[in-house]
């Protein structure tokens, strides 16, 4: 952790602003470490949940292709392309639950951006990111976790996501294109 916020650090006094994704399977702790990093350095985030595919982009095929169960689309031009430019812009986050698009989230695009969640390092993307952290979690803790967070879902989860989550990060090779590989049970979350 002292390496990361010594990088995060060393950026933000070269160039005003550092880009850091988090990615790594579901559960384990991307959300958890990136709010901390946000609050820790004053910076802003956004989650990759909020580019869930809509209903009518969930087609068989596009459930088919390795990492395609996300909004990369709709991630790039919200995001991605205005965070190359290191122009502030807002994004509207997808609520799968409800079907709806949710309240604008302003990014100012200045200081510590944290982005994290499942997929946002997809190679379509590009490379917006100065610093990318894999968060690894053993399948017995992510379980365990699992069955904390989402009871009703477990199942769903140990056959349709971590598996899809799995073939993505193999495919694409996601956690060697990080800077940085922690095992998330070795993280200290006091």
């Amino acid at each position: 952790m002292k390496e990361l916020r010594s990088a995060i650090g060393r950026l933000l006094a070269e160039k005003g602003r550092c880009v850091l994704v988090i990615e790594g399977p579901c559960a384990s702790g991307k959300t958890t470490l990136a709010a901390r990093l946000a609050a820790l350095f004053g910076g802003e985030l956004i989650h990759g949940d909020d580019f869930f595919l809509r209903s009518e982009q969930r087609t068989p095929q596009r459930l088919a292709e390795v990492g395609g169960n996300f909004d990369r689309e709709r991630f790039a031009a919200e995001v991605v392309a205005p965070l190359a430019d290191g122009a502030s812009f807002s994004y509207r986050p997808y609520r799968c639950s409800t079907g709806t698009f949710g309240e604008a989230v302003k990014i100012e695009g200045r200081g510590l951006v944290v982005v994290e969640g499942s997929y946002t390092l997809h190679p379509d993307l590009g490379h917006y990111y100065d610093l990318a952290l894999f968060l690894c979690v053993s399948p017995e803790e992510q379980r365990k976790r699992l069955r904390k967070r989402s009871p009703e879902l477990l199942s769903r989860f140990e056959t349709e996501w971590i598996p899809k989550e799995n073939a993505y990060a193999k495919k694409f090779s996601i956690r060697e294109r990080c800077h940085f590989a922690w095992e998330s049970e070795s993280l200290l979350w006091e």
